[in-house]
């Protein structure tokens, strides 16, 4: 158990005065449009203030914006001819997007301007960073803007993603701040939205609901009381925030949940004030390749179940799965697809890249290696997931921190 944190108090691990070097800031569509039809530039302005403060003590900030389906809406309006469309038709959304980009550059332009810095727009999609050339693409590319100085302006393309493109939409951007922060290492992550921080319950509707000020393991009881209710503007909610935390916390970063209407959130947070809801790191930095792979674990096709011998091998002696291991498969994928590793108890405890297809695995499982060529006809190597392509996942249920009963 963690000691409960007081207003003010600094967090374990940051220490006042010691800013983080890389930080990624995601800021929600109800704080941008300040819960209206247009995008808040008083907002965006304190938000350029407390970044270049952060910029002036050497740490590099990425934000992950929100806004641009809201921005659209004023211009949309001026064609005179917004009735052509169903405002419930995902084209109608793809044209706002399309419309608001543009609005919300602008302004970020000019409020990040007036500080002496330089916006980026970088828009990105769920199969950028699924493809490995992708993600190494955007990882030098957001290297590159912050060796430049310019502050990179994240946002998911909504003017190419479709619905039927099941799962490749991030949620409001919440998962995609997370993988954010895991493509360029960074050290804090921070979600702003209304709220002040992770509750107990939801705070709208039980008044006993208390902030939880530290989480040191994100469990299925924290996760329940996250709920699975979204917001009237966003896509997200605070389920899609802790599961956010879970992917960056995994990978070596620290995650806080806190309310942009805070006075100098950003500056107050780096220097160590707990402010909000911190979740602290789950393990250590995860190798570029597996934190790849750990980006990609939403997207997985498929699942084999291994026996306690290949569980106990792959946790605790980081050996390759090989096919004696397995004891079935589900799902249909590839040779190269991303797969989870289940245990006897259906844990998934690790994933991996297929070295075989789905079918393949079926016809090997149980089988010694060098029976695979024979039963096949055709062979990759000895093993169905090898070491390199394997990311094992910090299991949950630790205690998940304390309440603060002080509010």
């Amino acid at each position: 158990m963690i000691d409960r944190l007081t207003p003010g108090s600094n967090a374990p691990g940051t220490s006042a005065g010691n800013t983080p070097h890389r930080v990624v800031v995601k800021v929600g569509t109800n704080l941008l449009t300040a819960n209206g039809d247009r995008v808040d530039e008083r907002f965006i302005g304190d938000l350029a203030g407390q970044i270049a403060r952060l910029k002036a003590q050497s740490a590099s900030v990425l934000v992950v914006t929100s806004g641009a389906v809201a921005a659209g809406r004023a211009p949309l309006g001026r064609t005179g001819r917004s009735n052509h469309l169903n405002p419930r038709s995902m084209p109608y959304r793809q044209v706002l997007a399309s419309m608001g980009q543009t609005q919300l550059m602008r302004i970020y332009e000019d409020r990040f301007g007036a500080h002496g810095m330089v916006p980026a727009q970088v828009l990105v999609s769920r199969g950028d960073i699924q493809s490995r050339l992708g993600y190494l693409n955007i990882r030098n590319t957001l290297e590159a803007l912050l060796e430049v100085g310019a502050v990179p302006v994240i946002n998911e393309n909504d003017v190419v993603a479709v619905e039927e493109l099941e799962g490749q939409v991030f949620g409001d951007n919440d998962r995609l701040s997370a993988l954010i922060a895991n493509l360029i290492d960074a050290d804090l992550l921070i979600l702003l939205g209304e709220v002040e921080g992770m509750f107990t319950a939801d705070p709208h509707s039980d008044p006993g609901a208390r902030l939880i000020r530290e989480v040191e393991h994100i469990d299925e009881e924290l996760e329940l009381a996250a709920g699975q209710a979204i917001d009237g503007r966003g896509r997200g909610g605070m389920a899609s925030k802790v599961a956010a935390a879970r992917l960056a916390t995994g990978s070596g970063t620290k995650v806080v949940i806190a309310s942009g209407r805070v006075p100098d959130v950003l500056v107050r947070l780096c220097s160590g004030e707990g402010i909000g809801t911190a979740f602290h790191p789950s393990g250590s930095r995860v190798e570029s390749r597996k934190r790849w792979i750990l980006t990609g674990t939403s997207e997985s096709r498929g699942c084999v179940t291994v026996d306690e011998g290949a569980s106990r091998a792959l946790r605790e002696q980081g050996r390759s799965l090989l096919p004696a291991g397995i004891v079935r498969a589900e799902g249909t994928f590839e040779r190269g697809d991303i797969i989870a590793i289940a245990g006897p108890d259906g844990e998934v405890f690790a994933w991996g890249l297929a070295n075989y297809s789905s079918a393949d695995v079926i016809a090997i499982r149980g089988r010694r290696s060098t029976e695979v060529g024979t039963v096949l006809g055709h062979e990759y190597g000895p093993e169905v997931v090898h070491r390199n392509n394997m990311a094992l996942v910090e299991p949950p249920g630790a205690p998940r921190g304390k309440e603060d009963h002080g509010r």
